[in-house]
């Protein structure tokens, strides 16, 4: 049973190193004497006077030293990163500026003042190039009321995130109470070529999410927004000059939408997303000699549910592949609400879940944050095996003890199972693997 633990570990380091980022962003861009090319066409720098970039999110520093790598020596760019830190890591040319998550802080309205200065200065000689990562909501941010303060922003956030809406209904609200969000970065900077890079943490068809969508057309409205108010019953919670505004809806200006003119000269691009993460990870998984599939049917699934699932997909492939050792590769977010007060987040809750269901089988069970961070402890994720229950059962350790108090970074701790990788720069969506040898009859 330790070997199928350290091969799903392996699956994992092997699946991370293939989505590093500048080497992603040299394939995908691959730059030819002055062209790059974005979805297929063909985009001359040397068209330019001038190269602006701004990074925002978790993978930020990575995507900007990427750029980096791309332009030189032929081609420089001035740009501003706004992301979780250091700010001393910054390529030659670059601002970065150390910034809030999971609420905004000082340094996510500086980044905003900063990026929409910079992009005041741009006209139609100008390439912006935006390279946008998860994180980037809470990272960049600047009131459209300029009365609207960030103690004001804050309380938003931790109303909006506690109430129970959905992340679109989220940002609906967010939007359109902001400077630099849906679509309104693409809006400061009106002549500008303008080049979006994305590394995704949100599902297909979502990407006006991902960031909250500062160069793409909103598909919301100023009626979404305050309907998302109504209905959650918070406009009495709101700060006053928020809730001023919400009662005069007609002065709150509408986001571009898409057939605005500053998106005649713009494109996106997802450098980096789901297909990225499964293809990899089943390629591994393949050339280990597991018989593997990839499912996506569990996002934002309870733990519980997700776990019963998975298994018996696991338990299904081992069924149609008799005398294969198996593996079933799964991506997104479960939810694993906070019921107390111990450390943890949703990848390791998940794998506790998956102890006593695995229990004194021939399975193990891993699930990370391609992040590096799982809720509010410092390891990315956790991995168990069969053994795992009678391991932590010689130590006194009762998993549902430890799952009612959302400390399930403890459990693994103590079992020496946590997945400890630091921040990694990266930011796709959360990472399951699990494998099963052969079934026997």
């Amino acid at each position: 049973m330790a070997d199928l633990k350290q091969i799903a570990l392996q699956i994992f380091q092997e699946t991370f190193a293939a989505i590093d980022i500048p080497a992603t962003m040299r394939r995908k861009l691959a730059r030819a004497g002055s062209r790059i090319h974005v979805n297929g066409a063909a985009v001359n720098l040397a068209s330019f006077d001038r190269i602006c970039a701004i990074a925002i999110g978790k993978a930020s520093l990575a995507m900007a030293r990427g750029l980096v790598e791309i332009l030189s020596p032929d081609f420089h760019a001035e740009g501003i990163i706004a992301g979780p830190g250091p700010a001393g890591n910054a390529p030659p040319g670059f601002r970065a500026i150390v910034a809030g998550h999971p609420l905004p802080d000082e340094g996510s309205f500086m980044a905003g003042r900063a990026i929409l200065e910079m992009l005041e200065t741009t006209n139609d000689r100008t390439l912006a190039i935006f390279l946008l990562s998860g994180g980037g909501s809470a990272m960049v941010e600047q009131p459209l009321d300029p009365d609207i303060t960030l103690a004001d922003i804050r309380q938003l956030n931790q109303i909006l995130i506690n109430c129970g809406a959905s992340i679109d209904e989220v940002n609906a609200v967010r939007k359109h109470l902001s400077a630099v969000k849906g679509g309104r970065l693409a809006a400061a900077a009106p002549g500008a070529m303008k080049i979006s890079l994305a590394i995704t943490d949100v599902p297909d068809g979502q990407e006006s999410a991902l960031a909250s969508g500062p160069t793409l057309p909103d598909p919301t409205t100023v009626s979404d927004a305050c309907a998302v108010i109504g209905r959650y019953g918070l406009l009495s919670k709101l700060p006053p000059r928020i809730r001023t505004r919400v009662e005069h809806p007609e002065t709150i200006p509408e986001t571009p939408k898409p057939r605005d003119a500053v998106f005649k000269r713009a494109t996106f691009q997802i450098l980096l997303g789901r297909h990225d993460l499964f293809h990899p990870a089943h390629s591994f998984a393949e050339a280990a000699g597991f018989a593997s599939v990839c499912d996506n049917t569990t996002d934002n699934w309870p733990v519980a549910r997700a776990a019963d699932f998975l298994l018996e997909q696991l338990a299904a492939l081992q069924r149609a592949r008799p005398g294969r050792p198996v593996a079933v590769i799964a991506d997104g977010e479960v939810s694993s609400p906070v019921t107390g007060d111990g450390v943890g987040g949703r990848n390791s809750a998940f794998v506790l879940d998956c102890v006593k269901k695995i229990a004194g089988r021939r399975i193990a069970v891993l699930s990370v944050g391609t992040d590096g961070i799982d809720g509010s402890s410092p390891a990315a994720g956790a991995v168990a095996d069969g053994g795992s229950l009678e391991r932590a059962q010689a130590q006194g350790l009762n998993p549902d003890d430890y799952f009612r108090r959302s400390d399930s970074h403890a459990f693994f701790r103590k079992l020496n199972d946590a997945i400890i990788t630091g921040p990694t720069g990266n930011n796709l969506r959360d990472l399951r693997i699990l494998v099963a040898e052969p079934a026997t009859e």
